[in-house]
């Protein structure tokens, strides 16, 4: 009767020790999230001067005085609320500028979203002022649906949508009083 008795209680200890273990989840990830609260950024850098390459070759060159680091959200990004300088280097070395009051990178779309006086210079003397500019870096590509004013070559193009290759050889304004115009070499 003692060897029964005891038998049931150690069966009765593990099931209750089999119960806890396997009723336990992996919460590694919410524990790491504690203190931390859901609308700050996870990390602030100042006086940032990023240089992107590709095969060694400089690509880009971010520069800001301050950026928010966001890459704790499930949609990450990075947030530039103080100004925002972005220069683009095509294959032949030649440098496209654009600057604006406000930038946001998303890191999983590759999406740049520049935001208040923005000015795109281009090396061909190429200048884009917008309110907001999207820049496509994926498919190096710009554009937007806000009122836009174009200059080039001596012509002042003005619009609702701008759409166009960083390299300026595939332009459309739409929505212009002027009417659509499409630029192309």
């Amino acid at each position: 009767m003692f060897n029964i008795t005891n038998h049931i209680k150690k069966t009765i200890v593990i099931a209750f020790a089999l119960t806890v273990v396997f009723s336990c989840k992996n919460n590694f990830d919410d524990v790491k999230k504690i203190g931390i609260s859901e609308n700050a950024p996870i990390g602030v850098a100042e006086n940032l001067n990023l240089k992107y390459t590709d095969s060694g070759r400089v690509t880009a060159n971010l520069r800001s005085p301050k950026m928010l680091d966001f890459s704790n959200r499930d949609f990450p990004f990075s947030e530039f609320p103080d100004h925002v300088e972005l220069d683009l280097f095509d294959d032949a070395n030649q440098k496209s500028t654009i600057t604006a009051d406000y930038a946001i990178v998303y890191d999983k779309t590759g999406l740049i979203d520049m935001q208040g006086n923005v000015v795109l210079a281009s090396p061909e003397n190429d200048t884009l002022f917008a309110e907001q500019l999207y820049y496509d870096q994926n498919r190096e590509w710009l554009f937007t649906n806000k009122p836009v004013m174009f200059k080039s070559k001596g012509n002042i193009l003005r619009g609702n949508m701008f759409d166009s290759n960083v390299k300026f050889t595939q332009v459309a304004i739409a929505e212009s009083k002027e009417g659509v115009i499409i630029l192309e070499e």
